[in-house]
């Protein structure tokens, strides 16, 4: 299997991006993690969390935080533009974005990076790969919907963290599952154990 890259950005809501990381892992894939420079503030400030920006240190801080020891994490900076993945020849399966912030979302669409995240993605679109962006802001301006249309059409999928109540959610932690999965099944990858609705009972 192919690697899967991760970037978190620094938008509210950065437990889905975490929730992601550590079920991808107990899945047993290949994670190449960035965080944006934001990302590093705002889990310091909501959630009180201060991530080591050293890419080996910040490997060994995941996997207890998270208490996930399978798969592969690599984790890189977000200037670190001589990187492997910030090539097209590095091959992977598939990126997402979670959470997106509008600046980043902004820079992608027009292909413009600033940091190793937009690179990457700027890879995928460029190389048909698999992109998923889950944008978080509200409302939205016209400016965010032209850029969201604009990267629709050059190939990512947009997936905005809506959380759903016909599984009958009783914790955020049930909500914020129903969303990374809903992420990962935009490109047929099925992370257990989450229990999925089946229907009516």
């Amino acid at each position: 299997m192919k690697p899967i890259i991760l970037a978190i950005t620094g938008a509210s809501a950065i437990q889905i991006g975490e929730r992601a990381l550590q079920l991808l892992l107990a899945n047993d894939r290949e994670v190449s993690l960035i965080l944006s420079r934001g990302a590093y503030e705002v889990l310091r400030s909501e959630r009180d969390i201060k991530v080591p920006i050293d890419p080996f240190k910040q490997e060994q801080f995941w996997r207890e935080h998270l208490n996930e020891f399978k798969g592969v994490l690599n984790c890189h900076k977000w200037n670190d533009h001589a990187a492997s993945i910030a090539s097209g020849s590095f091959k992977t399966e598939a990126m997402a974005i979670v959470p997106c912030t509008m600046g980043t979302l902004g820079r992608i669409s027009s292909g413009y990076s600033l940091d190793l995240i937009e690179r990457c993605a700027d890879v995928h679109l460029k190389e048909g790969r698999q992109l998923l962006i889950s944008p978080r802001e509200t409302p939205f301006s016209l400016i965010h919907l032209r850029n969201m249309i604009s990267l629709v059409e050059a190939g990512a999928k947009i997936i905005p963290p809506i959380p759903a109540w016909y599984s009958n959610p009783t914790t955020l932690d049930d909500m914020i599952d129903f969303i990374v999965v809903r992420l990962f099944d935009n490109i047929g990858m099925d992370l257990a154990p989450i229990n999925r609705w089946t229907g009516v009972k």
